[in-house]
Protein backbone atom coordinates (compact mmCIF):
# COMPACT_ATOMS: atom_id res chain seq x y z
CA UNK A 1 0.00 0.00 0.00
CA UNK A 2 3.01 2.06 0.75
CA UNK A 3 3.72 4.76 -2.13
CA UNK A 4 6.85 7.10 -2.73
CA UNK A 5 5.29 8.38 -5.71
CA UNK A 6 4.71 12.02 -6.05
CA UNK A 7 2.53 14.15 -8.31
CA UNK A 8 3.26 16.35 -10.63
CA UNK A 9 3.59 19.89 -9.50
CA UNK A 10 0.22 21.59 -8.75
CA UNK A 11 1.96 25.13 -8.60
CA UNK A 12 -0.36 25.51 -4.88
CA UNK A 13 2.16 27.32 -2.23
CA UNK A 14 0.70 25.96 1.48
CA UNK A 15 2.18 27.45 4.53
CA UNK A 16 1.19 24.95 7.34
CA UNK A 17 1.44 26.36 11.49
CA UNK A 18 2.03 23.84 13.71
CA UNK A 19 4.11 20.53 13.49
CA UNK A 20 2.09 18.43 15.49
CA UNK A 21 0.34 15.32 14.08
CA UNK A 22 -1.98 17.37 11.94
CA UNK A 23 0.10 19.41 10.39
CA UNK A 24 2.35 17.15 9.62
CA UNK A 25 0.10 14.96 8.15
CA UNK A 26 -1.31 17.81 6.02
CA UNK A 27 2.24 18.70 5.00
CA UNK A 28 3.01 15.17 3.42
CA UNK A 29 -0.61 14.09 2.04
CA UNK A 30 -0.27 17.99 0.31
CA UNK A 31 3.39 17.13 -0.75
CA UNK A 32 2.23 13.62 -2.13
CA UNK A 33 -0.39 15.96 -4.18
CA UNK A 34 2.65 17.89 -5.42
CA UNK A 35 2.09 21.07 -3.67
CA UNK A 36 4.98 22.67 -2.19
CA UNK A 37 4.73 22.95 1.24
CA UNK A 38 6.49 25.22 4.20
CA UNK A 39 5.95 23.90 8.24
CA UNK A 40 6.45 26.81 10.54
CA UNK A 41 7.03 25.23 14.28
CA UNK A 42 7.11 27.59 17.15
CA UNK A 43 8.88 24.26 19.50
CA UNK A 44 12.61 25.28 19.07
CA UNK A 45 13.57 21.64 19.02
CA UNK A 46 11.88 18.02 18.49
CA UNK A 47 11.19 16.35 22.23
CA UNK A 48 10.10 13.03 22.97
CA UNK A 49 7.12 14.61 24.60
CA UNK A 50 3.65 12.42 25.94
CA UNK A 51 2.50 9.55 26.83
CA UNK A 52 -0.16 7.28 25.45
CA UNK A 53 -2.33 8.41 21.92
CA UNK A 54 -4.19 5.98 19.68
CA UNK A 55 -4.48 5.94 15.57
CA UNK A 56 -7.48 3.69 14.84
CA UNK A 57 -7.63 1.70 11.50
CA UNK A 58 -9.42 5.10 9.38
CA UNK A 59 -5.74 6.57 10.26
CA UNK A 60 -3.65 4.03 10.18
CA UNK A 61 -4.64 3.17 6.26
CA UNK A 62 -2.83 7.07 5.81
CA UNK A 63 0.16 6.07 7.76
CA UNK A 64 0.44 3.13 6.10
CA UNK A 65 0.48 5.01 2.64
CA UNK A 66 3.75 6.23 3.78
CA UNK A 67 7.16 4.07 2.89
CA UNK A 68 8.30 2.78 5.30
CA UNK A 69 6.75 4.23 8.33
CA UNK A 70 4.61 0.88 9.12
CA UNK A 71 7.73 -0.81 9.49
CA UNK A 72 9.07 1.72 11.69
CA UNK A 73 5.84 2.06 14.10
CA UNK A 74 4.80 -1.54 14.11
CA UNK A 75 7.84 -2.38 17.17
CA UNK A 76 6.78 0.11 19.17
CA UNK A 77 2.63 0.24 19.01
CA UNK A 78 0.49 -1.50 22.10
CA UNK A 79 -0.60 -4.91 20.89
CA UNK A 80 -2.55 -6.85 22.78
CA UNK A 81 -5.82 -9.04 22.18
CA UNK A 82 -8.56 -7.01 23.70
CA UNK A 83 -9.67 -4.58 26.32
CA UNK A 84 -10.28 -5.96 30.13
CA UNK A 85 -13.31 -3.98 31.54
CA UNK A 86 -13.95 -4.28 35.42
CA UNK A 87 -15.93 -2.57 38.23
CA UNK A 88 -13.81 -0.27 39.82
CA UNK A 89 -13.76 -3.07 42.93
CA UNK A 90 -11.92 -5.21 40.34
CA UNK A 91 -15.05 -7.36 39.46
CA UNK A 92 -14.37 -8.62 35.81
CA UNK A 93 -17.68 -7.16 33.23
CA UNK A 94 -16.47 -8.14 30.12
CA UNK A 95 -13.68 -8.39 27.38
CA UNK A 96 -13.64 -6.32 23.85
CA UNK A 97 -11.12 -8.49 21.72
CA UNK A 98 -9.10 -6.65 18.39
CA UNK A 99 -9.09 -9.83 16.52
CA UNK A 100 -12.14 -9.25 14.43
CA UNK A 101 -11.63 -5.68 14.38
CA UNK A 102 -8.52 -6.11 12.75
CA UNK A 103 -9.59 -7.95 9.76
CA UNK A 104 -12.67 -5.83 9.23
CA UNK A 105 -10.75 -2.58 9.80
CA UNK A 106 -7.52 -2.61 9.66
CA UNK A 107 -4.34 -1.73 12.09
CA UNK A 108 -4.53 0.64 14.67
CA UNK A 109 -1.49 2.16 16.32
CA UNK A 110 -1.66 2.99 19.86
CA UNK A 111 1.29 4.03 21.81
CA UNK A 112 3.77 7.08 23.08
CA UNK A 113 2.89 9.87 21.41
CA UNK A 114 6.39 11.36 21.32
CA UNK A 115 8.12 8.06 19.54
CA UNK A 116 5.17 8.22 16.91
CA UNK A 117 5.63 11.73 16.43
CA UNK A 118 9.31 11.59 16.07
CA UNK A 119 8.77 8.77 12.87
CA UNK A 120 6.39 10.79 11.30
CA UNK A 121 8.88 13.84 11.63
CA UNK A 122 11.65 12.43 10.70
CA UNK A 123 9.63 10.93 7.28
CA UNK A 124 8.34 14.61 6.28
CA UNK A 125 11.82 15.95 6.36
CA UNK A 126 13.23 12.55 4.56
CA UNK A 127 11.31 13.18 1.54
CA UNK A 128 12.09 16.81 1.05
CA UNK A 129 9.36 18.60 3.57
CA UNK A 130 10.71 22.16 4.39
CA UNK A 131 9.80 22.54 8.06
CA UNK A 132 11.07 25.37 9.77
CA UNK A 133 11.54 24.78 13.68
CA UNK A 134 11.93 28.15 16.11
CA UNK A 135 8.89 29.94 14.05
CA UNK A 136 6.55 31.25 16.01
CA UNK A 137 3.18 32.44 14.22
CA UNK A 138 1.96 36.08 15.28
CA UNK A 139 -0.42 36.92 12.83
CA UNK A 140 -2.26 35.50 9.24
CA UNK A 141 -3.52 37.48 6.60
CA UNK A 142 -5.33 37.26 2.99
CA UNK A 143 -6.66 38.56 0.32
CA UNK A 144 -8.63 37.34 -2.62
CA UNK A 145 -5.69 36.08 -4.80
CA UNK A 146 -3.17 34.70 -1.98
CA UNK A 147 -3.08 34.22 1.95
CA UNK A 148 -0.42 34.12 4.34
CA UNK A 149 1.10 34.44 8.51
CA UNK A 150 3.87 36.81 9.85
CA UNK A 151 6.69 34.65 11.95
CA UNK A 152 9.77 35.83 13.78
CA UNK A 153 9.46 39.15 11.84
CA UNK A 154 9.12 37.56 8.75
CA UNK A 155 5.74 37.77 5.92
CA UNK A 156 5.37 34.59 4.32
CA UNK A 157 2.82 34.36 1.55
CA UNK A 158 0.96 31.54 -0.32
CA UNK A 159 -2.23 30.21 -1.30
CA UNK A 160 -3.29 28.32 1.40
CA UNK A 161 -3.14 28.83 4.95
CA UNK A 162 -3.58 25.76 7.05
CA UNK A 163 -3.43 26.74 11.12
CA UNK A 164 -2.40 23.18 12.89
CA UNK A 165 -0.85 24.93 15.68
CA UNK A 166 -3.75 23.76 18.55
CA UNK A 167 -7.20 24.92 20.13
CA UNK A 168 -5.30 28.31 20.81
CA UNK A 169 -4.20 28.68 17.20
CA UNK A 170 -4.24 32.07 16.72
CA UNK A 171 -6.30 31.03 13.42
CA UNK A 172 -9.13 30.88 15.48
CA UNK A 173 -9.25 34.37 15.59
CA UNK A 174 -9.07 35.12 11.59
CA UNK A 175 -11.63 32.84 11.24
CA UNK A 176 -14.02 33.46 14.01
CA UNK A 177 -13.96 37.18 13.99
CA UNK A 178 -13.18 37.08 17.86
CA UNK A 179 -11.08 35.17 20.42
CA UNK A 180 -12.58 32.77 21.96
CA UNK A 181 -11.44 31.70 26.04
CA UNK A 182 -11.67 28.13 27.00
CA UNK A 183 -14.24 26.98 29.36
CA UNK A 184 -13.88 24.32 31.91
CA UNK A 185 -15.76 20.84 31.08
CA UNK A 186 -15.85 19.37 34.52
CA UNK A 187 -13.58 16.88 34.26
CA UNK A 188 -9.32 16.49 34.08
CA UNK A 189 -7.32 13.87 33.32
CA UNK A 190 -4.15 12.48 35.43
CA UNK A 191 -1.94 10.25 33.01
CA UNK A 192 1.50 9.20 32.95
CA UNK A 193 4.27 6.44 31.08
CA UNK A 194 6.83 4.59 33.09
CA UNK A 195 9.01 1.49 32.99
CA UNK A 196 7.17 -1.37 33.84
CA UNK A 197 9.76 -2.96 35.50
CA UNK A 198 8.43 -2.65 39.14
CA UNK A 199 5.11 -4.01 38.29
CA UNK A 200 6.73 -7.14 36.88
CA UNK A 201 7.98 -8.10 40.12
CA UNK A 202 4.30 -7.67 42.15
CA UNK A 203 2.52 -11.06 41.01
CA UNK A 204 -0.62 -9.33 41.64
CA UNK A 205 0.43 -6.50 38.67
CA UNK A 206 2.60 -8.53 36.65
CA UNK A 207 -0.14 -10.59 34.09
CA UNK A 208 -0.56 -6.95 32.86
CA UNK A 209 3.68 -6.66 31.79
CA UNK A 210 4.19 -10.12 31.09
CA UNK A 211 3.77 -12.47 28.14
CA UNK A 212 2.64 -9.54 26.02
CA UNK A 213 1.26 -6.21 26.07
CA UNK A 214 -2.25 -5.68 28.23
CA UNK A 215 -4.62 -3.28 27.96
CA UNK A 216 -7.35 -2.81 31.21
CA UNK A 217 -10.11 -0.38 32.16
CA UNK A 218 -11.57 0.08 35.25
CA UNK A 219 -15.05 2.46 35.75
CA UNK A 220 -16.24 3.74 38.65
CA UNK A 221 -19.12 6.82 39.67
CA UNK A 222 -17.97 9.70 37.69
CA UNK A 223 -14.38 8.14 37.15
CA UNK A 224 -12.28 5.63 34.99
CA UNK A 225 -9.22 4.30 34.98
CA UNK A 226 -7.23 2.88 31.97
CA UNK A 227 -3.88 1.23 32.19
CA UNK A 228 -1.79 -0.38 28.64
CA UNK A 229 1.03 -1.79 28.40
CA UNK A 230 3.68 -1.03 25.23
CA UNK A 231 6.72 -2.71 23.73
CA UNK A 232 5.94 -6.79 24.94
CA UNK A 233 5.27 -5.19 28.25
CA UNK A 234 8.27 -3.15 28.60
CA UNK A 235 6.64 0.05 29.06
CA UNK A 236 3.56 1.19 31.17
CA UNK A 237 0.77 3.84 30.83
CA UNK A 238 -2.27 4.81 32.65
CA UNK A 239 -5.08 7.93 32.58
CA UNK A 240 -7.87 8.56 34.72
CA UNK A 241 -10.37 10.57 33.90
CA UNK A 242 -12.31 12.68 36.98
CA UNK A 243 -14.73 15.48 37.97
CA UNK A 244 -12.46 18.50 38.64
CA UNK A 245 -14.04 22.21 38.37
CA UNK A 246 -11.36 24.32 38.14
CA UNK A 247 -10.46 27.07 36.21
CA UNK A 248 -8.45 26.85 33.03
CA UNK A 249 -6.64 29.67 32.21
CA UNK A 250 -3.48 29.55 30.13
CA UNK A 251 -1.95 26.20 31.52
CA UNK A 252 -3.91 23.47 30.37
CA UNK A 253 -1.27 20.76 31.20
CA UNK A 254 0.77 21.13 34.34
CA UNK A 255 2.23 18.44 36.65
CA UNK A 256 -0.11 16.95 39.44
CA UNK A 257 1.57 15.02 42.70
CA UNK A 258 0.55 11.49 42.66
CA UNK A 259 -1.14 11.87 46.15
CA UNK A 260 -4.28 13.35 44.25
CA UNK A 261 -4.54 10.73 42.29
CA UNK A 262 -4.84 8.62 45.20
CA UNK A 263 -7.73 10.10 46.59
CA UNK A 264 -9.13 10.45 43.54
CA UNK A 265 -9.06 6.20 43.36
CA UNK A 266 -9.44 5.70 47.25
CA UNK A 267 -10.99 2.66 47.93
CA UNK A 268 -10.02 1.13 44.22
CA UNK A 269 -9.17 -2.38 43.21
CA UNK A 270 -6.52 -3.45 45.77
CA UNK A 271 -4.32 -4.35 41.66
CA UNK A 272 -5.06 -0.25 40.84
CA UNK A 273 -3.56 0.53 44.09
CA UNK A 274 -0.37 -1.04 43.56
CA UNK A 275 0.06 0.39 40.06
CA UNK A 276 -0.40 3.56 41.88
CA UNK A 277 2.11 3.19 44.51
CA UNK A 278 4.70 1.44 41.24
CA UNK A 279 4.02 5.16 39.47
CA UNK A 280 6.72 7.58 39.49
CA UNK A 281 5.70 10.83 40.97
CA UNK A 282 4.66 13.89 39.56
CA UNK A 283 1.56 13.39 36.58
CA UNK A 284 0.54 15.06 34.57
CA UNK A 285 -2.54 16.96 35.11
CA UNK A 286 -4.66 17.30 32.21
CA UNK A 287 -7.40 19.76 32.24
CA UNK A 288 -9.59 18.86 29.78
CA UNK A 289 -11.76 21.88 28.26
CA UNK A 290 -15.13 22.97 26.37
CA UNK A 291 -15.08 24.77 23.22
CA UNK A 292 -18.35 25.95 21.52
CA UNK A 293 -18.58 24.42 18.25
CA UNK A 294 -17.30 26.64 15.73
CA UNK A 295 -19.69 27.56 13.08
CA UNK A 296 -16.83 27.53 10.30
CA UNK A 297 -13.53 26.41 9.96
CA UNK A 298 -12.58 28.72 6.96
CA UNK A 299 -11.84 32.67 6.87
CA UNK A 300 -13.89 34.82 5.35
CA UNK A 301 -11.88 34.73 1.99
CA UNK A 302 -11.74 30.72 2.30
CA UNK A 303 -7.73 30.89 2.07
CA UNK A 304 -6.90 29.65 5.67
CA UNK A 305 -8.32 26.66 7.29
CA UNK A 306 -8.19 25.04 10.31
CA UNK A 307 -7.64 21.77 11.42
CA UNK A 308 -6.65 19.18 13.87
CA UNK A 309 -7.73 20.60 17.19
CA UNK A 310 -7.50 24.10 16.05
CA UNK A 311 -11.13 23.16 14.21
CA UNK A 312 -12.24 20.62 16.37
CA UNK A 313 -10.88 19.30 19.84
CA UNK A 314 -12.09 15.79 20.86
CA UNK A 315 -12.46 14.03 24.31
CA UNK A 316 -10.05 11.50 24.73
CA UNK A 317 -12.80 8.94 25.15
CA UNK A 318 -13.73 9.07 21.38
CA UNK A 319 -10.37 7.72 20.73
CA UNK A 320 -10.70 9.49 17.22
CA UNK A 321 -9.13 13.35 18.29
CA UNK A 322 -5.38 12.27 16.38
CA UNK A 323 -7.48 10.25 13.53
CA UNK A 324 -9.44 12.92 12.65
CA UNK A 325 -6.94 15.43 12.66
CA UNK A 326 -5.28 13.07 10.28
CA UNK A 327 -8.10 12.63 8.32
CA UNK A 328 -8.10 16.30 7.21
CA UNK A 329 -4.77 16.53 6.57
CA UNK A 330 -5.45 13.87 3.23
CA UNK A 331 -8.70 15.60 3.02
CA UNK A 332 -7.34 19.18 2.33
CA UNK A 333 -4.46 17.75 0.14
CA UNK A 334 -7.24 16.37 -1.99
CA UNK A 335 -9.35 19.05 -2.28
CA UNK A 336 -6.56 21.34 -3.06
CA UNK A 337 -5.40 18.43 -6.28
CA UNK A 338 -8.74 19.01 -7.28
CA UNK A 339 -9.53 22.83 -7.25
CA UNK A 340 -6.28 23.65 -8.64
CA UNK A 341 -4.26 26.71 -8.23
CA UNK A 342 -6.99 29.23 -9.79
CA UNK A 343 -9.60 28.03 -7.67
CA UNK A 344 -7.75 27.55 -4.44
CA UNK A 345 -10.95 29.08 -2.42
CA UNK A 346 -13.60 26.58 -3.89
CA UNK A 347 -11.04 23.82 -2.35
CA UNK A 348 -10.42 25.22 0.86
CA UNK A 349 -14.56 25.63 1.10
CA UNK A 350 -14.94 21.83 -0.09
CA UNK A 351 -12.52 20.55 2.50
CA UNK A 352 -15.14 22.02 5.04
CA UNK A 353 -18.03 20.27 3.48
CA UNK A 354 -16.48 17.48 3.41
CA UNK A 355 -15.09 17.38 6.86
CA UNK A 356 -18.10 19.19 9.10
CA UNK A 357 -20.16 16.78 9.93
CA UNK A 358 -18.21 13.45 10.10
CA UNK A 359 -15.89 15.21 12.41
CA UNK A 360 -19.07 16.63 14.63
CA UNK A 361 -20.49 13.10 14.53
CA UNK A 362 -17.20 11.33 15.69
CA UNK A 363 -16.95 14.25 18.35
CA UNK A 364 -20.31 12.98 19.70
CA UNK A 365 -18.75 9.29 20.71
CA UNK A 366 -16.45 10.73 23.00
CA UNK A 367 -19.73 12.13 24.86
CA UNK A 368 -21.47 9.51 24.51
CA UNK A 369 -18.75 7.26 25.81
CA UNK A 370 -17.83 8.97 28.79
CA UNK A 371 -21.31 9.48 29.76
CA UNK A 372 -22.06 5.36 29.46
CA UNK A 373 -19.06 4.98 31.72
CA UNK A 374 -19.55 7.70 34.19
CA UNK A 375 -23.14 7.62 34.52
CA UNK A 376 -23.54 3.41 34.59
CA UNK A 377 -26.28 1.97 36.77
CA UNK A 378 -24.15 -1.18 37.52
CA UNK A 379 -27.14 -3.35 38.64
CA UNK A 380 -28.01 -2.60 35.54
CA UNK A 381 -24.72 -3.45 33.81
CA UNK A 382 -24.06 -6.24 35.71
CA UNK A 383 -26.98 -7.99 33.86
CA UNK A 384 -25.87 -6.63 30.72
CA UNK A 385 -21.93 -5.88 30.38
CA UNK A 386 -21.05 -5.97 27.38
CA UNK A 387 -23.01 -2.70 27.21
CA UNK A 388 -20.09 -1.46 28.50
CA UNK A 389 -17.95 -1.67 25.17
CA UNK A 390 -16.56 1.05 23.16
CA UNK A 391 -18.88 1.47 20.29
CA UNK A 392 -16.94 0.18 17.27
CA UNK A 393 -18.97 1.49 14.09
CA UNK A 394 -18.66 1.42 10.32
CA UNK A 395 -18.79 4.50 9.62
CA UNK A 396 -16.36 5.81 11.93
CA UNK A 397 -13.41 2.95 11.06
CA UNK A 398 -13.94 1.67 8.02
CA UNK A 399 -13.51 4.93 6.23
CA UNK A 400 -10.76 6.16 3.79
CA UNK A 401 -10.10 9.98 3.38
CA UNK A 402 -8.35 10.21 0.46
CA UNK A 403 -10.78 7.76 -1.11
CA UNK A 404 -13.69 9.51 0.09
CA UNK A 405 -12.50 13.22 -1.13
CA UNK A 406 -11.63 11.81 -4.29
CA UNK A 407 -15.06 10.04 -5.08
CA UNK A 408 -17.20 13.00 -3.60
CA UNK A 409 -15.15 16.52 -4.46
CA UNK A 410 -17.41 17.14 -7.68
CA UNK A 411 -20.48 16.49 -5.59
CA UNK A 412 -19.67 18.72 -3.07
CA UNK A 413 -18.39 21.36 -5.11
CA UNK A 414 -22.45 21.59 -6.67
CA UNK A 415 -24.30 20.96 -3.84
CA UNK A 416 -21.98 24.31 -2.03
CA UNK A 417 -22.73 26.37 -5.24
CA UNK A 418 -26.62 25.45 -5.37
CA UNK A 419 -28.09 25.16 -1.84
CA UNK A 420 -31.55 24.85 -2.87
CA UNK A 421 -29.91 21.00 -3.98
CA UNK A 422 -28.72 20.76 -0.30
CA UNK A 423 -32.25 21.21 0.94
CA UNK A 424 -33.80 18.78 -1.64
CA UNK A 425 -31.25 16.46 -0.63
CA UNK A 426 -32.39 16.88 2.66
CA UNK A 427 -28.90 17.61 4.21
CA UNK A 428 -28.49 18.52 7.79
CA UNK A 429 -27.97 22.17 8.02
CA UNK A 430 -25.12 23.00 10.61
CA UNK A 431 -27.53 25.14 12.31
CA UNK A 432 -29.38 21.85 13.01
CA UNK A 433 -26.36 19.67 13.45
CA UNK A 434 -25.10 22.33 16.50
CA UNK A 435 -28.47 22.14 17.90
CA UNK A 436 -28.44 18.81 18.19
CA UNK A 437 -25.34 17.76 19.89
CA UNK A 438 -23.50 19.19 22.29
CA UNK A 439 -19.03 19.05 22.10
CA UNK A 440 -17.18 18.57 25.06
CA UNK A 441 -13.53 19.66 24.02
CA UNK A 442 -10.00 18.65 25.19
CA UNK A 443 -6.65 20.34 25.02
Amino acid sequence: MATSQRSSSTGIKVVIVGAGFAGLTAAIECHRKGHEVLVLESFPELKILGDIISFAPNSGRIFQRWEGVDAKLDPIIHKSDGLRIKTWKGEDLTKQTWGEEGKKYGKAYNGHRGEIHEIVYYHALEIGIDIRLGHKVDDYFETESEAGVIANGERFTCDAVLAADGVRSKGRTIVLGYEDKPKSSGYAIYRTWFDSAALADDPDTAWMVTNGDRHCCWIGPDIHFIAASVKNGKDFSWVCTHKDEADVEEGWQETGPLSDAMKVLEGWDPVVQKILKATPDPLIDWKLVYRDPLPTWISPKRRIALIGDAAHPFLPTSIQGASQAMEDGATMAVCLSKSGKAHVQEGVAAFEALRYERVRAAQKTGEDTRNMWHKADFDDVKKNPDSMKLKREDWLLNFDAEEYAEKNYAATVALLKDPVAVRQLNVPSRTEVLASTEVAASA
